[in-house]
């Protein structure tokens, strides 16, 4: 009987553990975090964190061998196998400022396991971290062993917000790296045989330490790439009067290429894209390799250009100044079927219409107000430290409200945003909306969800990314 304890009750840990414990019934798996009103959620009927299908399996299991507890170190002290998984910020100050990930919370958890530790332990890294962590982990560890044997494994998760319980139930693969040594390849077979009780043999892959940990960053770059060379392409549509989903649809139909994560949108979003390349960025840059790192710099630089792009657009399109305008946005998280709202391209987008003095009315089924209102408020990496030492009470923004109904955010304004792929923003009675707008009443349609055709018959203005554009945005300058 193995015990099991996860450091980081987050996005990560939380769904990540309920499912080794509804798995493998014999483990006893703890999750530990030092947030008490986290560690209160996770116990409670209100769960910190939506994903569908999280619900039913916590509930399942909590009580009988899953447990969330905020006593840190009784836990640490008595699990044979450890996983990590808490916040590994971009640093916001000092060397690597902008680029590197910032790894307080990695030490201090490791130095912790370090001093409660009384018996061998396997330790697993499972937030993104850079290349080499292990290295400095094992350093720490074995410095302060007092004849504890640790063994540092790499086990990087590839869940996608939305589908995280299916992609546990039934990944594509699961990422095991260890040390090449008798002990590390022993403490990679422990951890294997845990997967194993749900994972066929075929997708269990193992490889060293620093293989695993560049492999995480690698794939986030490879899908990040995908959106911006389809998103780069959505703007020459734009210029051309090509249809971006025509073109993806051909391109995609590459057996080499495949279909996914060819849809033009706002920008990608998401609490790792962005992170994980700028650390790829700074990995590159450390070895000497600035080529390398530029090529992958342009993947964000060309979502950063999105964004600003659609922002120039509803601007310019409405006889250039949206002061004093409502301006309806619709869907504020980085992508449907989650309430996160992590590096949201919404953000960006909220922030240039604020700097044209809009007045912003937004809706969206899973975010708070509150949460809406600290993003906003928030400095560009704040969101990835833990909670308490984020900004408290930030200063709202008055030209920003926050409404529980898409019609009562589009009553009077001028133009509507769509900035999240809600199911439910294809269903609206656009007719509804048009009738309680200001005329002209535009839509801007930043992830292709809506029938154009259909709203320009109701009497809407619409921009649709990389599609052929309304006569009426012809005569408009796409940059302002």
């Amino acid at each position: 009987m193995v015990k099991i304890c996860c450091i980081g009750a987050g996005y990560v840990g939380g769904p990540t553990m309920a499912v080794i414990a509804l798995k493998c019934p014999a483990i006893e798996v703890v999750v530990v975090d030092i947030s008490k009103p986290r560690i209160d959620a996770w116990n409670s009927d209100q769960l910190p964190i939506y994903e569908p299908g999280l619900d039913e399996v916590v509930k399942e299991c909590r009580g009988r061998n899953l447990f969330f507890s905020t006593d840190v170190e009784k836990h640490v002290a008595e699990a044979g196998i450890i996983f990590v998984s808490v916040n590994t910020p971009t640093k916001t100050r000092g060397l690597g400022a902008g680029k590197a990930a910032d790894l307080t919370y990695w030490e201090s958890a490791a130095r912790m396991i370090a001093d409660v530790s009384k018996s061998d332990k396997i330790v697993v890294e499972k937030s993104t971290v850079p290349v080499k962590t292990a290295e400095a982990i094992e350093k720490i560890l074995t410095h302060n062993s007092k004849g504890i044997n640790y063994q540092i494994l790499s086990n990087p998760e590839f869940l996608a917000e939305g589908t995280a319980i299916e992609d546990l139930f039934k990944p594509d693969r699961v990422l095991i790296g260890g040390r090449e040594t008798p002990e590390g390849k022993k403490a990679v077979q422990a951890l294997k045989e845990v997967y194993a009780h749900w994972v066929p043999e075929d997708r269990i892959i193992t490889t060293n330490l620093w293989s695993a940990e560049l492999s995480k960053l690698a794939a986030n770059a490879f899908l990040a790439q995908r959106i911006s060379s389809v998103n780069a392409i959505s703007a020459l549509c734009e210029a051309t009067g090509a249809n971006v989903s025509e073109v993806a649809y051909a391109v995609g139909k590459d057996s080499r290429i495949g279909p996914k994560f060819l849809n033009a949108s706002v920008g990608f979003g998401g609490s790792c894209f962005q992170k994980d390349i700028l650390n790829l960025v700074y990995i590159c840059e450390c070895n000497g390799l600035p080529e390398v790192a530029n090529y992958w710099k342009q993947v964000i630089k060309i979502n950063d250009y999105q964004k600003s792009r659609f922002v120039n657009r509803v601007v310019s399109s409405m006889f250039n100044t949206v002061s004093g305008k409502k301006i309806a946005v619709l869907g504020f998280a980085f992508k449907k079927d989650t309430g996160d709202t992590r590096e949201t391209p919404a953000i960006d987008v909220c922030h240039g219409l604020l700097g044209d003095k809009a007045l912003i009315s937004i809706y969206d089924p899973q975010v708070t107000e509150d949460q809406i209102q600290r993003d906003l408020a928030m400095g560009k990496f704040d969101w990835d430290h833990p909670m308490h030492l984020q900004p408290t009470s930030p200063t709202a923004f008055k030209q920003v409200s926050v409404v529980w109904d898409a019609y009562e955010a589009t009553k009077g304004a001028h133009g509507l945003c769509i900035l999240t792929e809600w199911d439910e923003f294809k269903t609206l009675d656009y007719q509804k909306i048009f009738d309680n707008m200001q005329k002209p009443a535009f839509v801007f349609d930043g992830r292709n969800v809506v029938d154009a055709e259909k709203l320009r018959e109701i009497g809407f203005i619409v921009y649709s990314i990389g599609k052929p554009l309304d006569a009426w945005l012809k005569d408009m300058p796409a940059v302002a």
